[in-house]
C-alpha cells in the first residue's frame, strides 16, 4: 500500500487503525461499508492493522483502536478514537467532498 500517495490527494481519506484482537473494531465494518456506499468514490477508505504495520500507527501517534483518521492533502481534519457512527464520519466527509 502507497498510504502517502492515498493521503496527499484531494479527496479525503478516512483510516481506521485496528487490530484482530479489538472486538470494538470489527463493530466498525459495517459502518465503514456503509460509508463506503454512501460517499462513493469521493472518498477513500483504508482499514490498517497496527499488529501488521506498526510504522503507520507510530507516524500517527495511535496507542489506541479503534482509532479513525480523515486525511486530506496530507492534513488530518478529522480524529476520533473509540467507535464512531456513519453519520458521524459522513458529517466530516460531506463538509470534505467534492
Amino acid at each position: 500500500m502507497d498510504f502517502e500517495s492515498h493521503i496527499q490527494g484531494h479527496k479525503p481519506v478516512v483510516v481506521e487503525y485496528y487490530a484482530d484482537w479489538c472486538k470494538p473494531c470489527e463493530l466498525l465494518i459495517p459502518v465503514l461499508q456503509q460509508v463506503k456506499e454512501t460517499a462513493g468514490d469521493r472518498a477513500t477508505i483504508l482499514r490498517i492493522n497496527i499488529d501488521e504495520d506498526k510504522s503507520f500507527a507510530d507516524a500517527y501517534q495511535v496507542y489506541t483502536v479503534p482509532t479513525l483518521i480523515v486525511f486530506r492533502e496530507g492534513n488530518i481534519v478529522w480524529r476520533k478514537n473509540g467507535i464512531s457512527s456513519s453519520h458521524e464520519i459522513l458529517d466530516h466527509l460531506n463538509l470534505l467532498m467534492e
